[in-house]
């Protein structure tokens, strides 16, 4: 082990729900201290560990359990980014959360880090990006991850219970639009499910991936090499080509149309129902209303319910939706709202949905 700190801070759990345990590696003495004391004023979470080197951190992984990691990409040693794969295998199912002053709006290794696994960053205090309220969002993104995945699915107070509808049959024939949608953890998902897809599928893909606009830019350069395609941010009017990715600008969802016999993207600008902005939901329900039963959505890792109602809209008019798993999730929020309405045809690693849907593909062919 090097000389940078590596300390194993194991308590006992407190009695009732057990906190969230974490980790923190940081480099800087002073960081590792700003961001103790605003974790230690919330009873819900524990710091087991803390290191300063990515070298360090995999060492004590190797025998201390977390629930999520806090990880800055400079420092000494590997760094952060391109010791995340080991970080992610050492840790054995923990989340990881990047705090760090490279953790900025549009920056190339913020994307990168969501891409190679990481679930979310936030940048660090002095950034002035979140002024006073840093330790808030800080909490929130703590509580997310290492929460929400866990925590089983409650029906509202004032919703009956019923069982679960049976998922519904997988729909074949030819898939004339592939539509993604993806929030916290769905970089990464994305592109293990790209990985595996077939170069060519012969239909456009839509992608609807929760980023704020100033990361598109980045996002859609490492999309476009990770799917081996042209990837493109929707611009009103833009036409939708065989095996040619777009996605979602960061201020618009997209909405797929017919014009002179061709699909179209067509932008909305206003938030969805789930309040998401862009939002899933408009590009499943329109895939749906213009191709039926050979539009395909794929509802990958993220927070809250959108896509939801997109999914019911798409299932409705005859297409058929797929979820990532829970066990492959970063957060399973997104595909447990559309599984629990029994809407998914299918719940699967991201892997094995690509696999699935090039069988249908090759098939229908």
């Amino acid at each position: 082990m090097s000389t940078a700190l590596a300390v194993d801070r194991g308590r006992g759990s407190p009695q009732g729900q057990p906190p969230i345990r974490l980790m923190i590696v940081d480099d800087s003495m002073v960081a590792r201290a700003v961001l103790s004391r605003m974790i230690e004023s919330d009873g819900g979470f524990e710091i087991v560990a803390v290191a300063g080197t990515a070298e360090d951190a995999i060492e004590t992984l190797a025998k201390t359990r977390v629930d999520v990691v806090m990880l800055d990409l400079e420092m000494p040693g590997a760094g952060g980014l391109r010791s995340i794969p080991a970080i992610l295998e050492a840790a054995r199912g923990a989340q990881v959360l990047i705090v760090s002053t490279l953790a900025e709006e549009g920056a190339d290794a913020t994307v990168a880090a969501l891409s190679m696994g990481a679930a979310d960053t936030l940048p660090k205090p002095g950034t002035g990006r979140f002024n006073g309220t840093f330790s808030e969002v800080l909490l929130g993104k703590l509580r997310t991850l290492g929460r929400t995945k866990f925590e089983p699915f409650t029906r509202p107070a004032d919703e009956p219970s019923r069982p679960a509808p049976a998922p519904h049959p997988m729909v074949d024939g030819p898939v004339r639009l592939l539509a993604l949608g993806a929030s916290t953890g769905g970089i990464h998902a994305l592109g293990t499910f790209f990985h595996h897809l077939p170069d060519r599928i012969g239909a456009p893909i839509l992608v609807t991936q929760h980023l704020p606009e100033p990361f598109m830019a980045v996002f859609a350069r490492q999309l476009g090499v990770s799917a081996r395609r042209e990837a493109l941010i929707a611009e009103d009017g833009l036409r939708l080509l065989p095996d040619r990715v777009v996605i979602a600008p960061g201020d618009a969802s997209i909405r797929v149309d017919m014009h002179a016999g061709h699909l179209i993207v067509r932008l909305e600008r206003e938030r969805s129902a789930s309040g998401c902005l862009p939002s899933v939901d408009p590009m499943l329900a329109s895939a749906g209303a213009m191709l039926g039963r050979e539009a395909l959505g794929v509802v990958f890792s993220g927070m809250g319910r959108d896509g939801l109602e997109g999914s019911r809209a798409l299932v409705s008019a005859g297409g058929c939706v797929m979820v990532q798993d829970e066990a492959s999730c970063a957060v399973w929020g997104m595909p447990r709202a559309v599984t629990e309405a029994g809407l998914p045809s299918a719940i699967l690693p991201p892997k094995a949905i690509a696999e699935r849907i090039a069988d249908r593909i090759r098939e229908a062919s």
